[in-house]
């Protein structure tokens, strides 16, 4: 397409050029025949004028002599016609007899006046602008001088064979234009190489831009976009049941840490290169990010067993510098059609299961509805959390912490809502255990850090103030989250010790390994972590002990009762004991009543929230809390 493009730009300028060529090649010939016509005045007819003005007839002498130029130079083809006219431009003797009675036109008063006109005519137009009849011809006025001292005696009207000039000129301007003609071709072949060159690089640029976007970086393998094609075409086929994996690398964030990132990359290039042989015919590999990969399988006619067989490859010893490392791995999947079509939803239930699968120490678990609390109406609701992200429908609300040692306000807990567009506004619990089991996690869970820590901020006067976080099991089995803690903090310029990562022993103990990695690069932060719910899960005194733990939250079910429980007072009084050995802060949530306020200051709790010194309230009303210390005095 270019190269024909291209010649047609080329032959379009070697037009342009040809036709200045053209011109150029009559304006030589017209200037050649003045030159000629000049030289015939002077040597053959100004020397037979006896030197008087036009205005009285030629004598005898000099029409005999004009007669005899003229006779001779039309015989030998040097001239076509001749006249001559007076000052005014009338025709004093012509070699044809005529125009004698025409009236002159203007190139001959410009004559008159001194000028040499010519131009290209025909003959027979007797320069009276007829039709042309004769051969093409140079007509040229040129003025007429003689006598002593010299004057202009009249006008000389000339007509030259214009065919031989312009041959003469064409001849030396033929080389111009076979010059021009391989100019043109060498220009046009060059403009082609180029092109062809550009092209092809282009297009190779191309090919690696599309590669490196579909591509991860550093294991060549499909990314997360790619994958999502690559499960979406294999479903479209239709020739069979797909299965579609999730593969989380457990404990991989150890290894990171200890060895080094380097170590870190060298391990995911060489469990993908193991993958890639693994997996062949039409089933896929591919790194979806971090340390999990994914995997389809068009062609396993039992896929567990071929799930089983990948985790046999990824947890098969590697050796990188003669160190020999091992993974475990965690693999949940889903098929299609039996378990969806789509593949956002295919993938969605995936990493269901392969939560479960992590969370529960399974290796391989395939999706099934009883381990989702996804119904229709409830995915349609996590697919428009996505939009409330984007178009900020989520708010916070927040709940102060008082001392019960004199009511002060210490600290306060970030809460999200969901301003739903028609169905009012959502508590957390409508919403939030839903995306707890997606991906879309860990972008609620930052928004609602730097939120928080933007508001913590605004509340510039108070700088004891601390703000906690709820954090899920999902957000700490993520080996970049203290990263990204981090980033929120410097973002907002609040010190990383008045933020409060609130965590549930349920979120602990799903991976308790990784779970210790990510708290202790929370606390070499300076953030601070609370352990929720303490008292109702099956947190060991080991955990405690070893984890850097730095607040305990009593579950809300032991507070409710403790004043009419002597069990459930006994239990919150050994928590508080317990904590306090430890160096613990102990917080009581759900205080509602003036009594349970009081009992928890007796046996020493430090902190308590609850709907007796405040609910949750946006920011604006916090800042009235504030301010306001009544609504949150101890009773």
């Amino acid at each position: 397409m270019y190269a024909a493009v291209s010649l047609v730009l080329v032959a379009l300028l070697g037009a342009v050029l040809a036709a200045n060529l053209r011109a150029e090649t009559e304006r030589r010939g017209i200037d050649q025949g003045v030159a000629e016509a000049l030289l015939l005045g002077r040597t053959a007819i100004e020397a037979h004028l006896d030197g008087r003005a036009f205005t009285e007839p030629l004598s005898t002498s000099e029409v005999a002599n004009l007669e005899t130029v003229a006779r001779r130079a039309i015989a030998s083809g040097d001239m076509l016609r001749l006249r001559l006219r007076d000052l005014s431009g009338h025709v004093v003797w012509s070699d044809d007899g005529l125009g004698y009675m025409a009236a002159p036109d203007d190139e001959v008063l410009e004559a008159a006046r001194g000028r040499t006109v010519a131009r290209i005519t025909r003959l027979g137009a007797d320069g009276q602008d007829v039709p042309a009849t004769g051969v093409e011809a140079i007509e040229v006025y040129a003025p007429l001088h003689g006598g002593s001292p010299l004057h202009q005696l009249g006008v000389l009207e000339i007509y030259l064979p214009y065919g031989p000039i312009v041959t003469e000129v064409e001849s030396g301007m033929g080389r111009l234009y076979r010059d021009l003609a391989v100019g043109l071709l060498l220009l046009w072949v060059g403009l082609f190489l180029v092109s062809l060159a550009v092209s092809r690089g282009l297009r190779s640029q191309l090919r690696l831009n599309r590669h490196l976007a579909e591509h991860d970086p550093l294991t060549d393998l499909p990314n997360r976009a790619a994958f999502r094609e690559l499960v979406a075409r294999a479903v479209a086929a239709g020739d069979g049941p797909v299965a579609v994996a999730i593969v989380d690398l457990d404990r991989f964030k150890e290894v990171n840490d200890t060895l080094g990132h380097q170590y870190g990359d060298h391990l995911l290039t060489e469990l993908a290169d193991r993958l890639r042989s693994h997996i062949c015919g039409r089933d896929r590999v591919a790194r979806l990010g971090g340390d999990e990969f994914g995997v389809v399988l068009r062609d396993a006619a039992d896929p567990d067993a071929a799930l089983w067989r990948v985790r046999e490859v990824i947890e098969s010893e590697v050796r990188i510098d003669g160190l020999p490392i091992s993974l475990n791995s965690s693999i949940g999947y889903a098929v299609a059609p039996a378990d969806g079509r789509e593949p956002d939803a295919l993938l969605q239930r995936a990493d269901v299961a392969m939560y479960v699968a992590k969370s529960r120490h399974l290796g391989v678990v395939r999706y099934d509805e009883a381990l989702d609390h996804h119904d229709a109406e409830n995915l349609e609701l996590l697919y428009e959390v996505r939009r409330a992200l984007r178009e900020n429908e989520l708010v916070l609300h927040y709940q102060p912490k008082v001392r019960l040692e004199d009511g002060g306000v210490v600290a306060i807990e970030s809460l999200v809502r969901w301003e739903h567009p028609t169905l009012g506004t959502l508590a957390p619990d409508r919403f939030v255990p839903l995306v707890e089991q997606t991906d879309l996690i860990d972008e609620l869970t930052e928004w609602v850090l730097h939120r928080a820590l933007g508001d913590l901020a605004s509340l510039g006067g108070r700088r004891d103030l601390t703000v906690a976080v709820n954090v899920s099991a999902r957000n700490l089995s993520r080996l970049d989250f203290a990263e990204r803690v981090a980033a929120a903090l410097t973002t907002s310029g609040v010190p990383a010790d008045r933020l409060v990562v609130e965590i549930t022993e349920t979120a602990l103990l799903s991976d308790p390994a990784r779970a210790a990695v990510v708290l202790l690069a929370l606390s070499e932060l300076g953030v601070r972590v609370s352990l929720d719910d303490f008292g109702v899960g099956q947190t060991s005194l080991a955990h405690l002990a070893s984890l850097p733990v730095d607040e305990l939250k009593i579950d809300r079910g032991f507070v409710t009762d403790m004043v009419d429980d002597h069990t459930h007072a006994a239990i919150v009084r050994s928590i508080v004991d317990l904590a306090h050995s430890l160096a613990l802060r102990v917080v009581a949530e759900g205080v509602e009543t003036t009594a349970a306020s009081s009992a928890l200051r007796d046996v020493g709790c430090d902190l308590a929230q609850g709907f007796l010194y405040s609910r949750p309230v946006p920011l604006a009303d916090l800042r009235t809390v504030l301010a306001d210390d009544v609504a949150v005095r101890v009773p």
